[in-house]
Protein backbone atom coordinates (compact mmCIF):
# COMPACT_ATOMS: atom_id res chain seq x y z
CA UNK A 1 0.00 0.00 0.00
CA UNK A 2 1.56 3.33 -1.04
CA UNK A 3 1.92 6.02 1.76
CA UNK A 4 -1.16 7.80 0.58
CA UNK A 5 -3.50 4.79 1.20
CA UNK A 6 -2.08 4.25 4.38
CA UNK A 7 -2.93 7.75 5.49
CA UNK A 8 -6.29 7.43 4.19
CA UNK A 9 -6.85 4.58 6.26
CA UNK A 10 -5.19 6.17 9.54
CA UNK A 11 -7.72 9.24 9.27
CA UNK A 12 -10.74 7.34 8.49
CA UNK A 13 -10.17 4.53 11.28
CA UNK A 14 -9.15 7.01 14.14
CA UNK A 15 -12.13 8.33 16.79
CA UNK A 16 -13.96 11.27 16.23
CA UNK A 17 -12.36 14.94 17.18
CA UNK A 18 -14.32 17.79 19.23
CA UNK A 19 -13.62 20.79 17.77
CA UNK A 20 -10.27 21.37 19.30
CA UNK A 21 -8.78 18.48 18.39
CA UNK A 22 -8.86 16.33 21.28
CA UNK A 23 -10.23 12.91 21.26
CA UNK A 24 -13.30 11.97 22.11
CA UNK A 25 -14.89 8.52 22.55
CA UNK A 26 -18.55 9.33 23.91
CA UNK A 27 -21.07 8.03 21.26
CA UNK A 28 -23.14 11.61 19.38
CA UNK A 29 -26.13 11.81 21.17
CA UNK A 30 -29.41 13.38 19.03
CA UNK A 31 -32.02 14.22 21.72
CA UNK A 32 -34.24 14.81 19.09
CA UNK A 33 -34.24 10.97 18.08
CA UNK A 34 -34.27 9.79 22.00
CA UNK A 35 -37.59 11.97 22.52
CA UNK A 36 -39.25 10.26 19.38
CA UNK A 37 -38.14 6.84 20.58
CA UNK A 38 -39.55 7.58 23.95
CA UNK A 39 -42.82 8.81 22.44
CA UNK A 40 -43.07 5.66 20.33
CA UNK A 41 -42.83 3.52 23.52
CA UNK A 42 -45.18 5.40 25.29
CA UNK A 43 -47.57 5.11 22.45
CA UNK A 44 -47.20 1.29 21.77
CA UNK A 45 -47.56 0.70 25.79
CA UNK A 46 -51.15 2.68 25.08
CA UNK A 47 -51.73 0.54 22.50
CA UNK A 48 -51.71 -2.11 24.57
CA UNK A 49 -55.23 -3.15 26.34
CA UNK A 50 -53.63 -5.45 28.52
CA UNK A 51 -55.51 -8.25 30.48
CA UNK A 52 -57.35 -6.80 32.66
CA UNK A 53 -59.31 -4.33 30.17
CA UNK A 54 -60.25 -8.35 28.79
CA UNK A 55 -61.16 -9.12 32.56
CA UNK A 56 -63.75 -6.00 32.89
CA UNK A 57 -64.83 -7.20 29.10
CA UNK A 58 -65.95 -11.00 30.93
CA UNK A 59 -67.62 -9.14 34.07
CA UNK A 60 -69.63 -6.88 31.52
CA UNK A 61 -70.48 -10.18 29.06
CA UNK A 62 -71.60 -12.49 32.39
CA UNK A 63 -73.62 -9.28 33.78
CA UNK A 64 -75.38 -8.57 30.29
CA UNK A 65 -76.24 -12.31 29.53
CA UNK A 66 -77.00 -12.33 32.81
CA UNK A 67 -79.62 -9.33 32.90
CA UNK A 68 -81.05 -10.61 28.99
CA UNK A 69 -81.50 -14.66 30.17
CA UNK A 70 -82.81 -13.73 33.52
CA UNK A 71 -86.88 -14.92 32.65
CA UNK A 72 -85.15 -18.62 31.76
CA UNK A 73 -82.39 -18.76 34.26
CA UNK A 74 -83.33 -20.84 37.19
CA UNK A 75 -83.52 -18.53 39.80
CA UNK A 76 -86.17 -17.61 41.85
CA UNK A 77 -88.79 -15.04 41.17
CA UNK A 78 -87.79 -11.54 42.60
CA UNK A 79 -90.99 -10.59 44.35
CA UNK A 80 -92.10 -13.95 45.64
CA UNK A 81 -91.83 -14.19 49.87
CA UNK A 82 -89.84 -17.60 50.18
CA UNK A 83 -90.59 -17.96 53.78
CA UNK A 84 -88.33 -20.23 55.64
CA UNK A 85 -90.63 -22.47 58.12
CA UNK A 86 -89.59 -21.59 61.69
CA UNK A 87 -87.55 -18.56 60.98
CA UNK A 88 -88.14 -15.07 60.46
CA UNK A 89 -86.74 -12.94 57.63
CA UNK A 90 -84.37 -11.66 56.44
CA UNK A 91 -82.09 -14.62 55.83
CA UNK A 92 -78.51 -14.30 55.98
CA UNK A 93 -76.87 -15.24 53.06
CA UNK A 94 -76.18 -19.17 52.76
CA UNK A 95 -77.07 -22.55 50.99
CA UNK A 96 -80.79 -21.10 50.96
CA UNK A 97 -79.98 -17.54 49.47
CA UNK A 98 -76.82 -16.98 47.64
CA UNK A 99 -77.30 -13.27 48.59
CA UNK A 100 -79.51 -13.58 51.38
CA UNK A 101 -83.02 -12.17 51.51
CA UNK A 102 -84.71 -8.79 52.19
CA UNK A 103 -87.39 -8.23 55.17
CA UNK A 104 -90.03 -9.81 53.27
CA UNK A 105 -88.39 -13.03 52.39
CA UNK A 106 -87.38 -12.31 48.98
CA UNK A 107 -84.35 -13.52 47.43
CA UNK A 108 -81.49 -10.83 47.09
CA UNK A 109 -79.65 -12.65 44.35
CA UNK A 110 -82.36 -13.12 41.75
CA UNK A 111 -83.48 -9.60 42.50
CA UNK A 112 -80.29 -8.33 41.80
CA UNK A 113 -79.98 -10.30 38.12
CA UNK A 114 -83.37 -8.76 37.31
CA UNK A 115 -82.45 -5.03 38.36
CA UNK A 116 -79.60 -5.26 36.14
CA UNK A 117 -82.05 -5.75 33.33
CA UNK A 118 -83.41 -1.73 34.56
CA UNK A 119 -80.18 -0.34 35.17
CA UNK A 120 -78.28 -1.50 32.35
CA UNK A 121 -81.28 -0.80 30.07
CA UNK A 122 -81.40 3.09 31.40
CA UNK A 123 -77.61 2.86 30.82
CA UNK A 124 -77.60 2.03 27.28
CA UNK A 125 -80.74 3.75 25.66
CA UNK A 126 -79.41 6.67 27.49
CA UNK A 127 -76.21 6.86 25.59
CA UNK A 128 -77.39 6.03 22.66
CA UNK A 129 -79.98 8.74 22.91
CA UNK A 130 -77.31 10.88 23.58
CA UNK A 131 -74.90 10.15 21.12
CA UNK A 132 -78.20 10.33 18.48
CA UNK A 133 -78.77 13.55 19.14
CA UNK A 134 -75.57 15.19 20.67
CA UNK A 135 -73.53 13.28 18.22
CA UNK A 136 -75.31 14.48 14.96
CA UNK A 137 -75.37 18.37 16.61
CA UNK A 138 -72.00 18.18 17.40
CA UNK A 139 -70.69 16.59 14.23
CA UNK A 140 -73.27 19.63 11.91
CA UNK A 141 -71.12 21.92 14.37
CA UNK A 142 -68.19 21.27 13.64
CA UNK A 143 -68.21 20.52 9.69
CA UNK A 144 -70.40 23.99 8.77
CA UNK A 145 -68.93 26.48 11.78
CA UNK A 146 -70.03 29.97 11.88
CA UNK A 147 -73.73 30.55 13.08
CA UNK A 148 -75.02 26.83 13.06
CA UNK A 149 -71.06 26.68 15.26
CA UNK A 150 -72.49 29.22 17.24
CA UNK A 151 -75.68 28.25 17.78
CA UNK A 152 -75.06 24.21 18.94
CA UNK A 153 -72.07 25.21 21.38
CA UNK A 154 -75.03 27.79 22.82
CA UNK A 155 -77.23 24.66 23.57
CA UNK A 156 -74.33 22.81 25.17
CA UNK A 157 -73.10 25.55 26.98
CA UNK A 158 -76.53 25.60 28.64
CA UNK A 159 -76.65 22.00 29.23
CA UNK A 160 -73.73 22.04 30.91
CA UNK A 161 -74.59 24.70 32.88
CA UNK A 162 -78.03 23.94 34.36
CA UNK A 163 -77.80 21.00 37.52
CA UNK A 164 -78.11 17.67 35.74
CA UNK A 165 -79.71 16.60 39.35
CA UNK A 166 -82.20 19.36 39.69
CA UNK A 167 -82.94 19.02 35.31
CA UNK A 168 -83.56 15.52 36.46
CA UNK A 169 -85.97 16.03 39.38
CA UNK A 170 -87.92 18.90 37.52
CA UNK A 171 -88.38 16.39 34.33
CA UNK A 172 -89.29 13.17 36.63
CA UNK A 173 -91.93 15.07 38.38
CA UNK A 174 -93.54 16.34 35.27
CA UNK A 175 -93.65 13.18 33.31
CA UNK A 176 -94.36 9.15 33.96
CA UNK A 177 -91.67 7.61 35.32
CA UNK A 178 -91.77 4.48 32.89
CA UNK A 179 -87.96 2.49 31.63
CA UNK A 180 -88.31 4.62 28.22
CA UNK A 181 -88.64 8.33 30.10
CA UNK A 182 -86.23 7.59 32.48
CA UNK A 183 -83.92 6.35 29.97
CA UNK A 184 -84.81 9.54 27.39
CA UNK A 185 -84.05 12.09 30.77
CA UNK A 186 -80.64 10.85 31.22
CA UNK A 187 -79.94 10.67 27.87
CA UNK A 188 -80.90 14.31 27.35
CA UNK A 189 -77.92 15.02 30.27
CA UNK A 190 -75.46 13.40 28.31
CA UNK A 191 -76.29 15.10 24.88
CA UNK A 192 -73.88 17.95 25.65
CA UNK A 193 -70.90 15.88 26.89
CA UNK A 194 -70.96 13.95 23.96
CA UNK A 195 -71.90 16.38 21.27
CA UNK A 196 -68.55 18.35 22.14
CA UNK A 197 -67.00 15.25 21.73
CA UNK A 198 -67.95 14.82 18.57
CA UNK A 199 -67.56 18.74 17.56
CA UNK A 200 -64.37 18.41 18.19
CA UNK A 201 -63.64 15.66 16.77
CA UNK A 202 -65.09 16.83 13.42
CA UNK A 203 -62.91 19.70 13.53
CA UNK A 204 -60.09 17.67 13.51
CA UNK A 205 -61.30 15.47 10.96
CA UNK A 206 -62.95 18.28 8.90
CA UNK A 207 -60.08 19.79 6.61
CA UNK A 208 -58.12 16.10 6.39
CA UNK A 209 -56.91 15.41 2.48
CA UNK A 210 -59.44 13.22 2.01
CA UNK A 211 -62.26 15.61 3.12
CA UNK A 212 -60.47 18.45 0.86
CA UNK A 213 -59.81 15.53 -1.83
CA UNK A 214 -64.01 15.03 -1.92
CA UNK A 215 -64.73 19.17 -1.56
CA UNK A 216 -62.53 19.45 -4.82
CA UNK A 217 -64.43 16.35 -6.95
CA UNK A 218 -67.94 17.95 -5.70
CA UNK A 219 -69.30 15.62 -3.27
CA UNK A 220 -72.26 17.25 -1.72
CA UNK A 221 -72.09 18.13 2.06
CA UNK A 222 -74.40 15.13 2.77
CA UNK A 223 -71.86 12.70 1.58
CA UNK A 224 -68.82 14.16 2.98
CA UNK A 225 -70.48 14.22 6.25
CA UNK A 226 -72.13 10.54 5.84
CA UNK A 227 -69.40 8.68 3.92
CA UNK A 228 -65.73 10.52 4.85
CA UNK A 229 -66.49 12.36 8.80
CA UNK A 230 -69.15 9.96 10.34
CA UNK A 231 -67.06 6.91 10.43
CA UNK A 232 -64.19 8.63 11.79
CA UNK A 233 -66.19 10.52 14.51
CA UNK A 234 -67.94 7.16 15.40
CA UNK A 235 -65.06 5.41 16.39
CA UNK A 236 -63.61 7.94 18.80
CA UNK A 237 -67.80 8.10 20.27
CA UNK A 238 -68.22 4.41 20.89
CA UNK A 239 -65.26 4.37 22.93
CA UNK A 240 -66.50 7.00 25.48
CA UNK A 241 -69.50 4.77 24.87
CA UNK A 242 -68.86 2.79 28.43
CA UNK A 243 -67.89 5.76 29.89
CA UNK A 244 -71.36 7.09 29.01
CA UNK A 245 -72.95 4.10 30.23
CA UNK A 246 -71.73 3.95 33.69
CA UNK A 247 -72.53 7.69 34.15
CA UNK A 248 -75.90 6.51 33.05
CA UNK A 249 -76.04 4.25 35.67
CA UNK A 250 -74.97 5.76 38.28
CA UNK A 251 -77.49 9.05 37.61
CA UNK A 252 -80.53 6.26 37.21
CA UNK A 253 -79.05 5.06 40.48
CA UNK A 254 -79.41 8.38 42.43
CA UNK A 255 -82.88 8.87 41.12
CA UNK A 256 -84.28 5.37 42.25
CA UNK A 257 -82.86 6.25 45.61
CA UNK A 258 -84.55 9.93 46.07
CA UNK A 259 -87.56 7.22 44.78
CA UNK A 260 -87.60 8.98 41.15
CA UNK A 261 -86.63 6.09 39.07
CA UNK A 262 -89.10 3.70 37.24
CA UNK A 263 -92.71 3.18 39.05
CA UNK A 264 -94.38 -0.14 39.32
CA UNK A 265 -92.83 -3.25 40.05
CA UNK A 266 -89.63 -3.19 37.92
CA UNK A 267 -86.79 -3.14 40.45
CA UNK A 268 -83.39 -1.31 39.74
CA UNK A 269 -79.80 -1.42 41.42
CA UNK A 270 -81.02 1.80 43.05
CA UNK A 271 -84.07 0.48 44.28
CA UNK A 272 -82.20 -2.40 46.06
CA UNK A 273 -80.08 0.43 47.38
CA UNK A 274 -83.11 2.22 48.37
CA UNK A 275 -85.40 -0.78 50.06
CA UNK A 276 -82.47 -1.81 52.39
CA UNK A 277 -80.71 1.98 53.49
CA UNK A 278 -82.79 2.05 56.94
CA UNK A 279 -81.01 2.67 59.56
CA UNK A 280 -82.39 -0.43 61.35
CA UNK A 281 -81.56 -2.85 58.32
CA UNK A 282 -78.05 -2.16 57.64
CA UNK A 283 -78.07 -3.02 61.40
CA UNK A 284 -79.60 -6.12 61.54
CA UNK A 285 -79.15 -7.26 57.77
CA UNK A 286 -76.65 -5.30 55.80
CA UNK A 287 -76.41 -7.36 52.55
CA UNK A 288 -80.05 -5.97 51.76
CA UNK A 289 -78.21 -3.12 50.74
CA UNK A 290 -74.41 -3.51 50.53
CA UNK A 291 -74.43 -6.92 48.29
CA UNK A 292 -76.42 -4.64 45.46
CA UNK A 293 -73.76 -1.16 46.13
CA UNK A 294 -70.92 -4.29 45.35
CA UNK A 295 -72.67 -5.22 42.50
CA UNK A 296 -73.28 -1.39 41.10
CA UNK A 297 -69.67 -0.65 41.93
CA UNK A 298 -67.86 -3.63 40.33
CA UNK A 299 -69.95 -3.06 37.10
CA UNK A 300 -69.58 1.05 36.88
CA UNK A 301 -65.55 0.76 37.57
CA UNK A 302 -65.18 -2.21 34.77
CA UNK A 303 -67.21 0.19 32.86
CA UNK A 304 -65.09 3.03 33.09
CA UNK A 305 -61.88 1.46 33.75
CA UNK A 306 -62.87 -0.39 29.83
CA UNK A 307 -63.85 3.15 28.75
CA UNK A 308 -60.65 4.64 29.73
CA UNK A 309 -58.42 2.09 27.92
CA UNK A 310 -60.28 2.07 24.51
CA UNK A 311 -60.00 6.14 25.24
CA UNK A 312 -56.41 5.93 25.39
CA UNK A 313 -56.19 3.14 22.97
CA UNK A 314 -58.13 5.30 20.04
CA UNK A 315 -56.42 7.95 21.22
CA UNK A 316 -59.66 9.96 22.06
CA UNK A 317 -59.06 13.75 23.22
CA UNK A 318 -62.29 16.75 24.20
CA UNK A 319 -61.11 19.89 22.47
CA UNK A 320 -62.57 23.11 22.81
CA UNK A 321 -62.14 24.55 19.85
Amino acid sequence: MSEFGKQVAEETSAPPRDLVGEVTTEPVRDDSVLADVEEAEELAEKRKLGISFWLCITWMVVIGLAAILAPWLPIDDPNENLIIPGERPPYAPGSDFWFGSDQDARDIFSRVIWGARVSLTVGVVAIFFGMAIGGTMGLLAGYFRGTTDRVVSFIFLVLLSFPALVLAILMTALLNRTLITISIIIGILSVAPVGRVSRATTISFAEREFVLASRTLGAKNTRIIVRELLPNVVIPMSALALLGIAVAIVAEGGLAFLGLSVEGQQISWGKLIRLGSGSRDLREAPWMSLIPIGILFLTVMTLNFAGDKLRGYFDVRESSL
